[in-house]
């Protein structure tokens, strides 16, 4: 009984230690120190609904299992000119950057890959004023593979098999067409 009471001061003692050593290496790391604020948008005018589409199609074929990591750069182009009051803002084949925001594998149980792209850069078009991100989705199997894994679990074993099944891959081909909305009144 004597050793688990010694144990628990012992633990309490050094969690207590290692919070004076973090706020000590906090004070001695920040003391004197100006830190800038985070870059944030402090205007905020998005009163006006009014968003003009983008058509954008991939400049190869990615595929989130090989091609691309997190934070991986793509070239994709604008599909057709997107006009504002009778301007063209955006022509035609305009390259344009985006970065692979965040890729999610497949799973066990037909859960699907998923890629999110997001941070367009389009030239003279400010970013603050299109759509944030668009998600790809692989094919999801597990509409099938739970039922059969419920339909097999009189069997023991075998209802446990179908954890091997992995969801499908999440792909864009350059014909795919993704939209996005440009908003040219926000501020």
């Amino acid at each position: 009984m004597n050793k688990i009471i010694s144990l628990l001061i012992a633990l309490f003692l050094t969690g207590g230690l290692a919070f004076a050593i973090q706020d000590t290496f906090v004070e001695e790391t920040l003391s004197g120190k100006e830190l800038a604020p985070p870059l944030t948008h402090t205007v905020y005018d998005y009163q006006s609904t009014e968003k003009i589409p983008v058509i954008i199609q991939s400049c190869k074929k990615i595929k989130s299992e090989k091609d691309v990591a997190e934070g991986s750069l793509i070239s994709m182009k604008v599909f057709s000119d997107v006009e504002y009051k009778g301007k063209i803002i955006i022509p035609k084949d305009t390259i344009l950057t985006a970065k692979i925001e965040t890729t999610i594998p497949s799973g066990m149980n037909g859960i699907p890959a998923s890629m999110i792209i997001g941070s367009f850069d389009i030239p003279n078009i400010d970013t603050n004023k299109l759509t944030y991100s668009y998600e790809i989705v692989g094919q999801d199997r597990s509409l099938w593979v739970y039922p059969l894994k419920w339909a097999l679990t009189i069997l023991p074993p075998t209802g446990s098999l179908t954890n091997f099944i992995f969801g499908g891959h999440a792909k864009l081909s350059t014909k795919k067409k993704i939209k996005l909305y440009y908003y040219p009144d926000w501020i």
